[in-house]
């Protein structure tokens, strides 16, 4: 097993919904909850010093009904999960001073309009995107993995982009979309790719490449700023990480977690295949496309896209083979039994998708939905 100290370092980035504790509506708190001088968290990779007080950061996100919880960077999967946990519960702390609740829910469930956090930098973005801004009211779940230097995070880029589709069906948790059915377990990842960099790439070659098609990009004054280069998986501008942003905010911290340690396994085992000059899977990006639409569509609940085979194949052939290509990272690490155990547990039970619509199957109201996704968000540890 390999020593804690020669991990690689992760953390993640949960948008989190904030909701009236009574009614369920939204509740445009959060510029209230965090003030004007809110600081954002931890920037430097490490190992948090506590695996139950949060060491993380609440930060504002684009809409006054949502937050993002930041944790602190961990080494040990069972520390981050216990971290992003107590994320979910400062969250809802703070949100509770002022008679909301936080919940992981990918998109609000009911109709709803929404208040825009006043910065100039959104305040820009509505001039620009109009209705795509005023109707963007998604969270998602970015995991991000440390990296020794942008030619190996470029490389993991190449490498991870056809295994990103199973990480989404396997986070769907956005069924609802102003009080209807949308028919995706996903819709949040049908609403992102509104934006004009969202969604798969092609394979960038190396590290000056990627920085050269950014830069051609920004010059073609489309987007506000590089913050606007929305790629499935993409460098982080402020850390030495590849940053992992397919995902659906999950409604289970457990399956949070889950997708933690197999994102930071994917990274190292691209690291591996980089350094022993194995090239990366030519797949065309229109391929990845379709695969990813499989997988906002139905989640684990029907077919997907096999990411080595390219053509279609029952859910749990697509997951077993991302945790065969990242299993003996997994087993180094010791996470290999807890991740094995929650995917599989996803593949049977469903995604958060999957628990909104049997909810509203026996309720008939999406207020029930709502509350009981309040519930699942905060769920004390059953596996990490």
């Amino acid at each position: 097993m390999v020593k804690t100290k020669d991990m690689r370092s992760f953390g993640v980035e949960e948008e989190l919904l904030l909701v009236d504790a009574k009614t369920g509506a939204l509740a445009p708190v959060s510029e209230q909850l965090l003030g004007d001088n809110h600081q954002a968290g931890p920037s430097t990779p490490g190992i948090a010093d506590s695996p139950i007080a949060y060491s993380g950061a609440l930060v504002p996100e684009l809409k006054q009904e949502q937050l993002e919880a930041v944790s602190a960077p961990y080494k040990d999967l069972r520390k981050l999960a216990a971290g992003l946990r107590a994320g979910r519960a400062e969250a809802d702390r703070q949100a509770k001073r002022f008679g909301a609740r936080a919940v992981a829910l990918g998109t609000y469930p009911l109709p709803a309009a929404t208040q825009l956090v006043r910065r100039p930098r959104y305040q820009a973005m509505e001039g620009r995107y109009g209705m795509t801004l005023r109707e963007q009211l998604t969270c998602g779940f970015h995991i991000h993995v440390g990296v020794a230097s942008d030619d190996e995070a470029v490389a993991v880029l190449d490498r991870i982009r056809v295994w990103l589709p199973v990480l989404l069906a396997l986070s769907g948790n956005s069924p609802y979309w102003q009080g209807a059915d949308s028919g995706y377990a996903s819709f949040r990842y049908q609403v992102w790719k509104r934006w004009p960099t969202a969604g798969p790439t092609e394979l960038f070659g190396s590290a000056s490449a990627y920085h050269s098609l950014v830069r051609v990009l920004l010059d073609c004054d489309v987007l506000l700023d590089e913050g606007m280069v929305y790629f499935d998986a993409r460098l982080s501008r402020r850390q030495p990480t590849v940053e992992i942003r397919v995902a659906d905010v999950c409604l289970e911290a457990d399956h949070a977690a889950a997708l933690a340690g197999i994102c930071r396994a994917l990274v190292e085992t691209a690291a591996r295949e980089w350094l022993d000059g194995r090239p990366p899977l030519a797949v065309p990006t229109e391929l990845l496309r379709l695969a990813s639409w499989r997988a906002s569509k139905s989640a684990v609940a029907d077919d997907l896209i096999h990411p080595l085979r390219n053509g279609r194949c029952p859910a749990r052939a697509a997951v077993g083979a991302l945790l065969k290509y990242v299993g003996p990272v997994l087993a180094e690490t010791g996470d290999l039994e807890p991740v094995k155990h929650l995917a599989s547990r996803i593949v049977r039970t469903g995604t958060g998708a999957d628990r909104q619509r049997a909810v509203f199957a026996r309720h008939s109201k999406l207020t029930d939905v709502v509350f009981d996704a309040v519930r699942r968000t905060h769920l004390p540890a059953t596996y990490l």
